[in-house]
């Protein structure tokens, strides 16, 4: 009895670890191994791979896109954001496709809002080259429509707006399942929606623009960004 016993419990531990096998594993890429991961689709903007970091700097408003796009996905990073004087500003676009413009190519999608102004909406949502703010609302610049079905956090209270910490690094992760869309700051999460606008596209890292590197060359308004992994589902 007991060789039988022993007999069905080896062929039960075997049963299940060819089921486990079968499970598709969860991938996982690290996007700092280089630029042949990345994309420039405009006619300004620079990227430097340094140290698992990549700097970005930019005459104007910049995408720095990845080359493949995603459907449901958690994005993660970490961003630094300048110490300087002039306007800096910053943000993660995903679902975002590449339209031709006046000005060339540019991205158009959802962006995870990197805002440093005394305004404090880090981690809220914004549709570049769209229905612009969508959470927190915008007095002058917020066009929800109808593909805006539910915003389950739709108070901008102090935890959201001082989740963000100037000076120092702040971790991002943006969550995409179906439409349903979260964003968190420092593990605060900060936006959650129900949007059925755009179900895949590329994923990239913004540089809103130095006047002083147009002008003068200066770098000071260097945006760096550092552990960036994206997690299909």
């Amino acid at each position: 009895m007991n060789i039988l016993r022993s007999i069905l419990g080896l062929s039960l531990a075997c049963l299940l670890v060819a089921c486990t096998s079968t499970e598709e594993p969860t991938r996982t890429e690290n996007l700092t191994q280089g630029a042949h991961q990345w994309q420039n689709v405009y006619n300004y903007g620079e990227a430097a791979f340094k140290n698992n970091e990549i700097e970005l700097i930019s005459t104007g408003n910049w995408f720095y896109l990845t080359k493949k796009q995603y459907k449901d996905f958690v994005f993660e990073a970490e961003i630094l954001m300048p110490d300087v004087k002039e306007y800096s500003n910053s943000g993660i676009i995903f679902r975002a496709k590449i339209v031709d413009t006046k000005k060339g190519k540019q991205a158009a999608g959802y962006q995870a809002e990197v805002d440093v102004s005394d305004r404090k909406w880090s981690g809220g949502l914004y549709e570049q080259g769209g229905r612009q703010w969508l959470h927190p609302i915008h007095k002058e610049r917020s066009f929800p429509d109808q593909d805006f079905i539910k915003n389950y956090a739709n108070v901008w209270d102090d935890e959201k707006a001082n989740a963000f910490v100037a000076n120092q690094w702040n971790k991002y992760r943006v969550e995409c399942v179906g439409s349903d869309i979260k964003i968190y700051v420092n593990g605060i999460l900060t936006t959650h929606v129900n949007d059925v606008k755009a179900q895949q596209g590329y994923i990239g890292i913004q540089h809103h623009g130095s006047g002083s590197y147009r002008k003068t060359g200066s770098t000071k308004n260097t945006v760096r960004f550092k552990n960036i992994n994206v997690t299909e589902l």
